[in-house]
């Protein structure tokens, strides 16, 4: 696997439990060759969790990346008149970010980059992580995996019993999907058992 020379964007939404998840999956890519750039909701930009202060995410994303991380609307206009990326990845990706995409909400620097990757006709990645990907969100789910350009790193449950509405990608896929959605294919399968939960 050789991702050099590609320039990837990483778009890291609130769900906060699940950041840490996605932070070795950035260090992998940076090692296969490709230069990253980390873009960050407002939420992780600006909120300290039990999982993570703001400034200790900002600080990680920037000694694995070598770049500061876009953070706003007007950070991130440039990413589609340069062309500046091949790949967008928005992993976590929320329910709340879902549902923009989804519906052309343009109100961040998540959603921004996003519609600047689509415009130039690059891929986007998705790694879902919502409480309500089988409740409301299903529809917009279902809506974008039939969009062209946007792939889905595969998900499945992540604890059915006790929230059964729950889906959580396997981030260990993160760069395989990367690498299938550059050659305009969906890695499979998208739906996945999540063993063990």
């Amino acid at each position: 696997m050789d991702l050099s020379g590609k320039r990837i964007g990483l778009a890291l939404t609130g769900s906060h439990c699940t950041l840490s998840k996605v932070l070795p999956q950035m260090e992998r890519l940076v090692t296969l060759g490709a230069e990253v750039f980390p873009v960050l909701s407002s939420s992780v930009s600006s909120t300290s969790t039990r999982f993570g202060t703001w400034e200790g995410w900002i600080r990680k994303v920037e000694e694995l990346s070598g770049h500061t991380p876009i953070t706003s609307i007007v950070e991130a206009e440039p990413v589609g008149p340069g062309r500046l990326f091949d790949a967008l990845v928005i992993a976590p990706c929320t329910g709340n970010t879902l549902s923009r995409l989804a519906n052309a909400i343009t109100d961040g620097p998540v959603t921004m980059t996003a519609k600047a990757t689509l415009r130039n006709g690059r891929p986007v990645v998705i790694g879902v992580a919502t409480n309500d990907g089988l409740g409301l969100n299903a529809k917009n789910i279902g809506f974008l995996l039939n969009c062209r350009n946007i792939y889905f790193i595969p998900f499945g449950q992540d604890n059915p019993r006790e929230k059964p509405a729950s889906l959580e990608a396997d981030f260990t896929l993160l760069v395989e999907t990367v690498m299938a959605a550059l050659e305009g294919r969906q890695l499979q399968p998208v739906l996945i058992s999540r063993s063990g939960q």
